[in-house]
């Protein structure tokens, strides 16, 4: 079955008409000025071009970063797409990081501000993303993780991908409290949705220093947790 699925997403999107991701323009466009340099701290734990290009990430693309906070990643999201590609930055109105990702937001012309996963248009989005926070979704309440999939199924296009980052943790252990997930649970509670497949992991920010047994904010991991990455596509 995970033979053919794979076969099933390579036919869907080998037939893109989008560009392949330069991932040394990216890094160039990473080190830009413009960008903060707290932002630009966090690029080697995150290796975003490496982690793009895995997810199948193109230019032109129509994006939905889930839950972007400071929009860490819209940013990057927004160069790697370009000028023909545009980026939603999907955060809950009011939140602790509304005025940093207003103002990050104002300087990035393909960008786009929504308060609601279902804002875009149905069909409408080739790429979606959450990064480090599936795992605060689920382990608070499997059900609002299920709210989520279903929104973000209902934007995809057939055939959309959705990218999955997240702090890995020990099946069996207090994840909740540790701010992680298990890569079994992470991929059990994504195909429980029933519209999204399983295409693909990498270990790209695996870190086997990291033992999971620290949260992620812990400063003996100065930030460099180790961290599943997963690729679904919506069927």
């Amino acid at each position: 079955m995970k033979s053919a699925l794979s076969l099933l997403a390579a036919v869907l999107i080998s037939s893109s008409a989008f560009a392949d991701l330069d991932m040394a323009a990216l890094e160039r466009a990473m080190a830009n000025p413009d960008r903060p340099a707290a932002d630009k701290e966090r690029d080697a734990s995150r290796q975003a071009p490496a982690v793009l290009n895995f997810l199948g990430l193109e230019a032109g693309m129509t994006v939905l970063d889930i839950n972007a906070s400071t929009g860490w990643y819209t940013e990057v999201l927004s160069y790697a797409v370009g000028p023909n590609g545009k980026v939603y930055m999907q955060n809950r109105p009011g939140g602790n990081a509304a005025e940093a990702a207003a103002a990050k937001a104002a300087r990035l012309p393909n960008v786009e501000q929504v308060g609601a996963i279902t804002d875009p248009a149905a069909g409408s989005v080739d790429f979606a993303i959450t990064a480090l926070n599936f795992h605060d979704f689920h382990n608070s309440n499997p059900d609002t993780a299920q709210n989520i999939l279903n929104g973000v199924v209902s934007v995809l296009k057939t055939g959309g991908i959705l990218g999955i980052i997240d702090h890995e943790g020990t099946p069996g252990a207090d994840n909740q409290s540790l701010h992680r997930i298990a890569f079994d649970e992470a991929v059990k509670a994504v195909l429980a949705n029933g519209n999204l497949a399983l295409v693909g992991a990498s270990d790209v920010l695996d870190n086997p220093a990291d033992d999971h047994t620290l949260p992620p904010f812990n400063e003996a991991l100065g930030r460099n947790t180790d961290r599943i990455v997963l690729k679904f596509i919506k069927l």
